[in-house]
């Protein structure tokens, strides 16, 4: 039996700092996946998973030990402090694990983990991308801001870079409304600059009721995007300003994921363009083991790195799930590159798949070629 901690106290972004790839998310990222953790607390001889068993967590073993043990009856024990990945992610499990000690365990929901881990990486790509472009330089912060908004975790994190082009510019004048309440919604906003008020009208009451000043960087209105609802408050603007609008039919067009091109882990040798793998996972993951040759090329710097790349060499993209993979692949596609995304996650390949090509060593791209790295 596991015990699981009532109260949430512990709970907090700090958390994550030592965890890989947890500290890799960006801040919003990481308070997002907090509502999607628990902290548990195992005594010794707890059963934390079994062989076949499929739960969609993982364990993040933040003190005690835990106690491995394979098919074959091989036990290999674990402490805190001296790893910091999830324990035998593989799903289905691939081993047996116990509380070897009393133990206290951070369980993560693991849809969520890969979304937030795709999502966050995704947007730091897009934001370095701003970076580059003088013309977009005034908008970076602000811009910035809208990529952490809760309301685009819902769009597949493989259309992070159209995001921008959905948003239209309108200018406003102080005490132009610009939603009003028991309207039926469709369009959402962005304040870009300037600063506007809510209010909201009651049954007892005639005059609006003030709610709030709500000023640059914040969204009103995303209800009408995701569902059929009135608008349940009044925005008028206090000054001048710019908004950005999203149209909800524009907000629905990015929500379909594009048709992605995917390999299987067994046809790669019969790909005669013979591709190179591309790790884009983040350094720290590489560097604790990949496929041999494959070269680290982490999903939040591919545009940095892109560079390096040769446009008549075929690519392969992979990562644990296969989720940022994807997200990878679609961002070489865009910058003209060709590309596959490994079906399978390293997660998900046979143990004896995985063990016959794995290393960790460092590989690079030198003329094209892929080297041991010095």
């Amino acid at each position: 039996m596991t015990h699981f901690l009532s109260d949430p106290h512990p709970l907090n972004g700090e958390l994550f700092n030592t965890l890989v790839p947890l500290q890799s998310l960006m801040p919003a990222h990481r308070e997002d996946l907090l509502n999607h953790c628990e902290i548990i607390y195992a005594f010794e001889g707890d059963l934390l998973f079994d062989f076949g068993q499929f739960d969609r967590v993982d364990y993040y073993l933040l003190s005690g030990e835990v106690l491995l043990e394979d098919p074959q009856g091989i036990r290999q024990t674990i402490k805190a402090r001296s790893t910091f990945t999830a324990i035998s992610p593989r799903q289905p499990r691939s081993c047996r694990a116990t509380a070897a000690t009393d133990a206290t365990l951070l369980k993560v929901n693991r849809e969520r983990q890969d979304q937030l881990l795709a999502w966050s990486q995704a947007a730091e790509y897009l934001l370095v991308d701003l970076a580059a472009r003088r013309e977009l330089d005034e908008d970076a912060v602000w811009l910035d801001t809208v990529l952490r908004s809760n309301l685009f975790l819902k769009v597949p994190p493989t259309n992070v870079g159209h995001i921008l082009k959905h948003l239209q510019t309108r200018m406003v004048d102080p005490g132009e409304i610009i939603i009003r309440q028991g309207e039926l919604g469709d369009s959402c906003y962005f304040i870009k600059e300037g600063v506007a008020e809510v209010t909201r009208n009651t049954d007892h009451d005639p005059a609006p009721n003030h709610v709030a000043n709500i000023s640059e960087g914040r969204c009103f209105g995303e209800d009408a995007l995701i569902q059929e609802t009135v608008r349940n408050a009044n925005v008028v603007m206090k000054t001048a300003g710019v908004l950005l609008v999203l149209d909800k039919q524009e907000f629905l067009s990015l929500l379909k994921e594009p048709v992605i091109n995917r390999i299987e882990f067994d046809s790669i040798e019969k790909d005669t363009s013979n591709p190179i793998m591309l790790d884009v996972r983040t350094e720290v993951e590489y560097n604790l083991g990949h496929f041999a040759s494959a070269v680290n090329l982490p999903l939040h710097l591919m545009h940095l790195k892109s560079r390096i790349l040769d446009p008549a060499q075929s690519y392969i993209t992979c990562c644990n799930t296969g989720t940022r993979a994807k997200v990878a692949c679609q961002f070489l596609k865009e910058l003209g590159y060709s590309a596959q995304a490994l079906q399978e996650g390293l997660d998900q390949l046979p143990q004896a798949e995985l063990e016959a090509c794995w290393s960790t060593e460092d590989f690079i791209l030198k003329d094209g070629q892929v080297v041991v790295g010095h």
